[in-house]
């Protein structure tokens, strides 16, 4: 029996593929503006047609059964199909519009993108604007996100990545401190001075200081008696006098030309990691991700050099 011929329309594939992709018929009720209960029964009335089990349910979380899995990733396809034929039909002359959630890390957004997206809305009035400030990894395959601001390589094949620029890093402390400490002259001298480090939470580890010399890159470990998983709580503690940061341009410069604290060990510093606004393949048609991308590429361009480090797209 056919899977199309036994089933009304469409709307089963869909509530089906969204709570697969959220774990959750809660919120994939939200998500599709359902009830919990509308979605319960429709997940039972597919899987009685198609004679197979698509879900497991527990108290805290639902995943797919090796059947479900099978079929999500059969009707994610489809639907995607289906998606990509609607945007090709009006991709030329389609007015940005709907919800648009972006996602991005804490400092880059706060300094660089956050500041200049009311200038977005207005340009776009019928779009409205989610942003997520988070260091986190999302998996845009599972997550009702639109697109994300990934600072370092693109490990995940399944995304289409548009760069926007490359970060500089570099260390930086207050005049007070290195008046009480002394200045360090080579990365080996900060092993007698106070660095505070980026803590990577769910290792537990610190993020290691990279440098350059005569072309040859190397890295250095380094922790103190105060690390934070935040480089703008960072730059603020170094502000204060409490030791030694390595943090990248965008971050450090408002504090750097006001004076409030020095760039060392210059003849060190090396070149940071990409910046990329990254999307699912099926969104490079969307009329509201197009548009946003180009923006974001138009910001990059009006930074100020010393912000950041651009690259050749």
């Amino acid at each position: 029996m056919s899977t199309l011929s036994s089933m009304r329309n469409l709307n089963a594939l869909l509530v089906f593929v969204k709570v697969a992709e959220t774990r959750s018929f809660t919120l994939a009720a939200q998500r599709l503006g359902l009830t919990s209960s509308a979605i319960s029964k429709s997940i039972a009335r597919l899987e009685q047609e198609l004679g197979v089990k698509l879900l497991t349910r527990s108290t805290r979380l639902v995943n797919l059964t090796g059947e479900g899995a099978s079929f999500f990733e059969r009707c994610r396809q489809i639907l995607t199909e289906i998606e990509d034929a609607e945007s090709a039909v009006t991709a030329t002359t389609a007015t940005p519009k709907g919800r648009l959630r972006l996602q991005m890390p804490v400092g880059f957004g706060r300094r660089v993108i956050v500041p200049k997206m009311w200038e977005f809305t207005q340009r776009y009035p019928e779009l409205s604007i989610d942003i997520e400030l988070s260091d986190r990894q999302v998996d845009l395959t599972y997550e009702a996100v639109d697109a994300v601001i990934q600072i370092g390589p693109i490990t995940d094949e399944r995304v289409v990545a548009h760069r926007l620029c490359n970060l500089s890093f570099a260390a930086y402390a207050s005049p007070e401190y290195l008046a009480r400490h002394g200045t360090p002259l080579s990365p080996d001298d900060l092993d007698h001075h106070h660095c505070l480090a980026y803590l990577l939470p769910m290792s537990g580890d610190h993020r290691e200081w990279r440098f350059s010399k005569n072309g040859q890159d190397f890295t250095k470990v380094v922790s103190g008696a105060l690390n934070i998983n935040n480089a703008e709580s960072l730059l603020e503690a170094a502000i204060a006098g409490a030791g030694i940061v390595m943090v990248s341009d965008f971050i450090a410069g408002n504090a750097l030309r006001s004076g409030k604290i020095q760039r060392i060990l210059s003849e060190y510093v090396v070149a940071g990691p990409e910046v990329s606004v990254v999307h699912l393949p099926r969104s490079t048609l969307a009329a509201k991700v197009r548009v946003l991308v180009d923006y974001l590429k138009s910001i990059i361009e009006d930074i100020d050099p010393q912000a950041l480090s651009k690259t050749e797209h």
